[in-house]
C-alpha cells in the first residue's frame, strides 16, 4: 500500500513540470525586473517617475527639433532634412505613450504596460514606411540636399543628445520591465542614427555634390531597422 502511495507521489510532479514548461516566457523579463520577488518597491516607483520625466523632456526636445528642422529643411530645399524633422512627430508619439503609461493608476497596471508597448510598436511601423518612401523619393527625383548650417548644427546636436537619452531609457526599461520605455529609447537611438545619416548627407553634398545618394541609401537601412524594432516591441521582447 505504501509503495502504491509512493508511486502516485512520483507521478504527480511530472504534469506540473510539463505544464510549467508550456508557459510563454515573453513576460519573464518584465516579471524579473519588477523588483525582488516580483514586488514593486519604492525604487521601482522612483524609476517610473524618472521614466515619465524623461519622456516629457524628450517630447519637448522633439517639438523644438521638429519645428527648427522643418524650417531649415524648407529653407535649404532639403527633402532629407525636412523628412527627418517631420519624423520627430512620430517619435514624439512614443514619448506621449510612455507618459500615459506611467500616469495615475496605470503605473501599477500590467495591462496598461502591454497596451503602451504595442502603441510604441505601432509608432515604429508608422515611422518605417515614412522613412522608406522619403528615401525612395530622394533617389527617384535626383534631388540632393543643399548645404544648411542650421541643419548641420541641429542634426549634430541630435547625434550627441539622443543616444544619451536612448541608452538611459533602455536601462530604465530593463529595470522597470517596461517594453514601452525601452522601445521609446530605441526610437531615440534611431533618431540619432537618422540624424547622423542626414548630417553625413549634408556634409558630403557640401564638398562632393555627386555623392548625394548616400543619404537615401542609409535612410533605407534605418527604415528596415525601425520595422524590426516594431516587431520586437509587439512580441514583447522590448525590455529584454
Amino acid at each position: 500500500m505504501d509503495n502504491e502511495h509512493q508511486g502516485t507521489g512520483l507521478v504527480s510532479p511530472l504534469p506540473l513540470a510539463a505544464a510549467d514548461s508550456t508557459q510563454p516566457d515573453a513576460c519573464t523579463c518584465c516579471e524579473s525586473s519588477a523588483g525582488p520577488g516580483g514586488s514593486r518597491d519604492e525604487r521601482w516607483l522612483r524609476d517610473t517617475r524618472y521614466a515619465r520625466w524623461l519622456a516629457w523632456a524628450s517630447l519637448a526636445w522633439m517639438t523644438a527639433e521638429g519645428a527648427i528642422g522643418l524650417f531649415a529643411g524648407i529653407t535649404a530645399g532639403s527633402i532629407a532634412l525636412t523628412g527627418w524633422a517631420l519624423g520627430s512627430a512620430v517619435e514624439g508619439l512614443a514619448s506621449i505613450i510612455v507618459v500615459w503609461r506611467f500616469t495615475g493608476t496605470r503605473t501599477m497596471s500590467q495591462s496598461a504596460e502591454r497596451r503602451a508597448q504595442r502603441g510604441v510598436a505601432i509608432s515604429f511601423w508608422l515611422l518605417a514606411p515614412y522613412i522608406a518612401i522619403q528615401a525612395v523619393r530622394d533617389l527617384a527625383t535626383h534631388h540632393p540636399a543643399a548645404a544648411s548650417v542650421l541643419g548641420i548644427a541641429l542634426t549634430a546636436s541630435s547625434v550627441v543628445i539622443m543616444p544619451a537619452l536612448g541608452i538611459t531609457k533602455q536601462r530604465l526599461g530593463r529595470r522597470l520591465g517596461s517594453g514601452a520605455t525601452a522601445g521609446e529609447g530605441s526610437q531615440n537611438l534611431m533618431c540619432a542614427a537618422q540624424a547622423a545619416a542626414v548630417l553625413l548627407g549634408l556634409a558630403v553634398v557640401a564638398v562632393w555634390p555627386a555623392g548625394w545618394p548616400i543619404d537615401p541609401v542609409i535612410a533605407l537601412g534605418i527604415a528596415a531597422w525601425s520595422a524590426w524594432e516594431g516587431r520586437q516591441a509587439w512580441r514583447g521582447n522590448g525590455c529584454c
